[in-house]
């Protein structure tokens, strides 16, 4: 019988760094989870298993002969590579568009269109096959993702947080495709930073801190140890935010609503993807915003932070200037505070922890212009806010783990202290620990008076306790209606 036994392992990950397992036993036909906070080595650990990282020390044994591993990561470079196809997010009339097709990816290793169609239907998205891989959003890229490792049939299987970027009835249907997949034959192993994320089925828990594996065994006995810990730790969190650059000197906003969208349009190839959509948000209000994948929340909030060339055929008005009166886009940027997805995928330059949150004071990726002493010392705050104070701060930001990463991006937007805070899907990739201190983060900036929040995210329970009001697109045939509620 097919498995993997590490004794006294030791896994190089840097001259400073390796990740230590000193004693794991995986059997065929287990399921695991393994869990920890961001930078303690899960994303390692999950190389270490695949046989993609080869041990310094110690015995490894496997006997696994097809393990498939999935990241956020892979994800993230797969997506870069379609647009890089092209050279550029924008075709001309004339060039072709040489993305690949969401069958084609799903068949990258495995030519097998029957197994393909199959998978498809499986995960929900046989209407999706023909289309371009880089159009997807991040749920549906997802799920691509997963029928592509599925299609090889592995014997372990591996996925680093598989549940990320999903909506309530995506992530209940993968674990119920997971649950159905148990065999003798077939192993899974679960990567994660939500302890809630671990689906019932799950029999063996695995708890990382600082590149160990500090407990491993059977889920209840595990999972009350490090509940009780991360409980602990949470009760005693404390969070004081840092200043505004220089309060006095943060633009007025005209009175009068933050956002007025009348009837707003959004359609490629002549399908809408928003139809007429009336919203506004007053001074005062917080929203949040959810619905499924690819239900047009993040078209939504590229019209607002005037990202979208469709923005400027919209009757749409932002702190009380109708679009395209003249205002420029640093006009509109220097109010809003933005954390997305897309974002961090742009954020593609060689730079600093540091200097990618001194970014936020200029809305811009990357560091072009002088820093005032005054910028520095809040930057500074800020990091040990972080705990990244130190040789970190000056580590280059691509060194950090995705957790790690999507931190640093949610303080960069929060820096100035701007009259709206975007934050889509804001919290993917944290662990619990570090959720809470965004969320205490966001109700202390909210608790100013100043600042107004949108929040996209799939999970209910991640939004903060300033929420007022909520926006969902419900589905309705082949299009999508919107609600709107006071909380």
């Amino acid at each position: 019988m097919a498995g993997l036994q590490i004794t006294q392992g030791i896994f190089r990950l840097s001259d400073t760094r390796t990740l230590n397992l000193n004693d794991l036993t995986i059997n065929a036909g287990e399921s695991w989870a393994f869990v920890g906070a961001n930078g303690s080595g899960k994303s390692s650990l999950a190389r270490a298993l695949s046989g993609e990282l080869p041990a310094l020390s110690g015995t490894v044994n496997n006997t696994f002969q097809r393990p498939v591993r999935l990241s956020l990561e892979q994800l993230q470079k797969l997506v870069a590579d379609e647009w890089q196809r092209n050279n550029t997010d924008l075709l001309s009339a004339d060039e072709d568009d040489t993305g690949l097709r969401v069958e084609e990816v799903i068949q990258s290793e495995v030519a097998d269109p029957q197994r393909c169609q199959q998978l498809a239907a499986q995960f929900g998205i046989s209407a999706l096959l023909a289309r371009r891989f880089k159009y997807l959003s991040t749920g549906e890229s997802r799920k691509t993702l997963l029928c592509q490792a599925f299609m090889s049939q592995p014997d372990l299987l591996i996925l680093d947080e598989p549940f990320d970027g999903l909506d309530v009835a995506s992530r209940a249907s993968l674990a119920q495709i997971l649950c159905a997949l148990q065999q003798p034959d077939f192993t899974l192993v679960l990567v994660l930073n939500r302890f809630d994320d671990i689906p019932d089925f799950v029999q063996q828990v695995g708890v990382l801190a600082d590149c160990t594996l500090s407990e491993a065994g059977p889920r209840q006995a595990i999972l009350s140890q490090a509940l009780i810990a991360q409980l602990a730790h949470g009760e005693t969190l404390t969070a004081v935010l840092p200043e505004a650059e220089d309060a006095s000197a943060i633009p007025t906003l005209n009175d009068g609503p933050l956002i007025i969208l009348r009837d707003g349009v959004v359609s490629y190839n002549d399908k809408a993807v928003l139809d007429k959509l009336s919203w506004q948000v007053d001074r005062g209000q917080h929203w949040q915003i959810v619905g499924p994948n690819g239900a047009g929340k993040s078209t939504l909030l590229s019209l607002i932070t005037g990202d979208h060339p469709q923005g400027y055929s919209n009757d749409l008005t932002l702190f009380g200037r109708r679009r395209g009166s003249g205002e420029t886009i640093w006009d509109i940027k220097q109010h809003i505070g933005y954390v997305s997805s897309s974002l961090h995928l742009d954020y593609r330059i060689s730079s600093s922890v540091r200097n990618v949150i001194l970014s936020g004071f200029f809305d811009s990726i990357g560091v072009y212009q002088g820093v005032s002493d005054r910028q520095l010392a809040l930057a500074g705050q800020w990091l040990a806010l972080l705990g990244m104070s130190g040789a970190l701060a000056d580590s280059s930001f691509h060194d950090l783990s995705w957790g790690q990463q999507r931190l640093v991006l949610i303080v960069r937007a929060l820096v100035k202290h701007p009259a709206l805070l975007i934050l889509d899907e804001p919290l993917q990739g944290l662990d619990p620990l570090n959720r809470l201190l965004v969320r205490r983060f966001i109700d202390l900036l909210s608790g100013e008076g100043r600042t107004q929040l949108l929040f996209v995210s799939h999970h209910a329970e991640d939004a903060p306790a300033c929420i007022t009001h909520r926006l969902t697109f419900v589905p309705e045939g082949d299009s999508y209606r919107y609600q709107q509620d006071r909380l």
